[in-house]
């Protein structure tokens, strides 16, 4: 019944049983720490530009995730009223920094759909339309919109969320709902080496159906580099809903993950692997 997912069958007695033993999202957070080889990103983003592609840390990253998340999909699995539904489509959440007409910082929340063709250079390209669509002082995306209304009338927001909620809960929730809400997604991913702070474990929301959360931070020395090189790493923190994949399933999807931010040019082509 539900508009961005499909209820999953033949799960074994253990997996069944989790979303009843954890059934809340923040039962079954589970928090990592990995990092990303600076030198190979800068290198792989400084040898793009001077080809003529515009492409940032987030858009690799993004892209190392799907291609992932491609060979592993459990990992765009989620968890609504103690079931489990794989997600029918992969999009990413993330939050952009604005500057309000009197000039004062604010914050927008973004949404992007993928597609199995998308290449490393396409999710920039994507990334940066929406960036640029958004950047005003005023809130003008769908999400601001539906927030402003819902705030614009004492007592409206929590009958409205509320509402939403329970919907979500049995499968009801409008698509139109679902597409502009940022918190049902597959991956949020927040950058916070933008204003030069360090990575942080960010909770998965209760609300929506996030399943894991990427927080980037600022690059710091690497511990294990030669003594007098400068060696940096960007620190990642990672928390994911251990109830929609097992140990070694998020083994092998991160496993794959470092793999490609490793040899990001394996993001130039199809990130499902198929012929041009």
């Amino acid at each position: 019944m539900r508009a961005d997912g499909t209820r999953v069958k033949g799960l074994t007695p253990i997996v069944q049983a989790l979303p009843y033993i954890m059934p809340k999202r923040f039962d079954a957070m589970n928090w990592a720490s990995d990092s990303v080889d600076e030198e190979i990103m800068k290198t792989f983003i400084r040898q793009k530009r001077r080809e003529g592609h515009r492409v940032t840390h987030m858009s690799v990253l993004i892209a190392a995730y799907y291609k992932a998340a491609l060979e592993n999909p459990k990992v765009n699995y989620f968890i609504m009223n103690r079931k489990v539904y794989k997600r029918n489509h992969f999009c990413v959440s993330f939050v952009i920094l604005k500057t309000r007409a009197d000039g004062t910082p604010d914050e927008t929340t973004l949404k992007i759909y993928l597609n199995p063709e998308d290449d490393v250079f396409t999710i920039s390209q994507r990334i940066q339309e929406h960036i640029d669509r958004n950047m005003e002082a005023i809130h003008n995306n769908s999400t601001d919109k539906f927030a402003s209304i819902a705030f614009s009338i004492p007592g409206l927001a929590r009958f409205v969320f509320w509402l939403a909620y329970h919907l979500d809960l049995h499968g009801l929730l409008p698509k139109k709902i679902i597409d502009l809400s940022p918190f049902h997604t597959s991956l949020f991913i927040t950058n916070l080496a933008s204003i030069n702070t360090s990575y942080i474990f960010h909770h998965c929301y209760e609300f929506g159906t996030t399943s894991v959360f990427v927080c980037m931070g600022k690059p710091v020395k690497d511990p294990f580099a030669p003594e007098g090189t400068h060696k940096k790493r960007m620190p990642l923190g990672v928390v994911m809903d251990e109830r929609i994949a097992t140990g070694i399933e998020y083994s092998r999807f991160f496993a794959a993950f470092e793999r490609y931010l490793k040899k990001p040019e394996l993001l130039e082509t199809r990130l499902d692997g198929k012929a041009e």
